[in-house]
């Protein structure tokens, strides 16, 4: 059975947490909030940041991202120190606030803002939760992408990022969908992916209005045709198309 606390551990205690919060409090006021104080112009000294390479404006905004989430803990801790003192004076300090069982004095030494004890510490519960946002990425393309339904073919949000991908990506040899790359023009997500046709050999070959005067276009589809063998072995002999 857990014993209340003595006055001894009590008063110990306390003077633990108001000279954490002092400490908190001065290292706040001595930085200026880790920096926040400051606007971006002090930071950089300009009066303008339209010349700034971009790189430089994103590794202030890493920075004062960081600034915010130090502060943000450091205020957390803050607020708990001010509960557990708050606690003291009301006598609930040392008491479950679940259960109202006494908390045993050894996690208090090791951690004097504990509100609950151990079989009753939520924290200690493991969170399952998700971002939300996984519901919408989740399958690619989330609710946009229409290639699981056998009733629908039209442009969908993974068009749309195909489209948008055409102009440019990060994407490496290393990241690409494919593992077969001979250029950066195949890094995007189904570069292979027919274009304007249905069949390979409708992008290579044409004729005119009349359906006469028969033509190839060798381009990439064609060779691709031609390699792998597919329909007749040669539509137009290349030593024609070079003559």
């Amino acid at each position: 059975m857990t014993l209340p606390l003595t006055d001894h551990r009590m008063e110990a205690l306390r003077t633990r947490l108001l000279e954490e919060k002092h400490e908190l409090e001065r290292r706040t006021r001595d930085n200026d909030h880790y920096g926040l104080a400051n606007s971006y112009r002090d930071e950089t000294g300009d009066l303008s940041a339209i010349d700034n390479h971009p790189a430089d404006a994103g590794t202030e905004m890493y920075e004062r991202g960081k600034d915010l989430a130090l502060l943000e803990r450091e205020a957390f801790r803050l607020e708990r120190i001010d509960a557990a003192l708050a606690r003291m004076k009301t006598g609930e300090y040392g008491r479950c606030a679940a259960c109202g069982s006494f908390i045993p004095p050894e996690r208090l030494e090791a951690m004097p803002t504990a509100i609950y004890c151990v079989a009753h510490e939520p924290m200690q519960e493991e969170t399952r939760s998700r971002p939300i946002e996984e519901e919408f990425l989740n399958p690619p393309f989330g609710r946009t992408s229409l290639d699981e339904r056998d009733d629908q073919n039209g442009f969908d949000g993974e068009d749309a990022w195909q489209i948008v991908e055409s102009w440019g990506n990060s994407n490496t040899p290393a990241m690409a969908e494919g593992n077969n790359n001979d250029d950066y023009g195949n890094l995007s997500i189904e570069a292979d992916e027919n274009e304007g046709f249905v069949e390979p050999i409708e992008s290579f070959l044409a004729t005119d209005i009349t359906g006469h005067d028969i033509s190839v276009v060798r381009n990439r589809a064609y060779h691709r045709y031609m390699a792998q063998a597919e329909g007749d072995p040669l539509l137009e002999p290349d030593e024609w198309a070079e003559e």
